[in-house]
């Protein structure tokens, strides 16, 4: 039941990252999940090495959803189209 609500929080971040950020990402269904997902784990480990969670503790949804948006802006630099 734990990788259920793993994966429908990941589909929240990454559905409300998505409308955050600006710009036109062409992302499907699946790869919107799993960048709910990498937001989470994004979130999580900056925040320990930040010293914001301890070991174990988990981002919560608004890191997720941050991190989320920080993996966007990283993958928009990546796939922008030279003019």
């Amino acid at each position: 039941m734990n990788v259920v609500w793993t994966i429908l929080i990941g589909l929240c971040a990454g559905l409300i990252a998505k409308w955050i950020h600006p710009g036109k990402e062409r992302l499907g269904i699946i790869m919107t999940i799993l960048l709910g997902i990498a937001g989470s784990l994004v979130a999580t480990y900056g925040g320990q090495a930040l010293k914001l969670y301890q070991p174990g503790q988990t981002a919560g949804f608004i890191g997720a959803v941050v991190g989320a948006i920080i993996i966007l802006f990283v993958y928009g630099l990546f796939t922008r189209k030279k003019a």
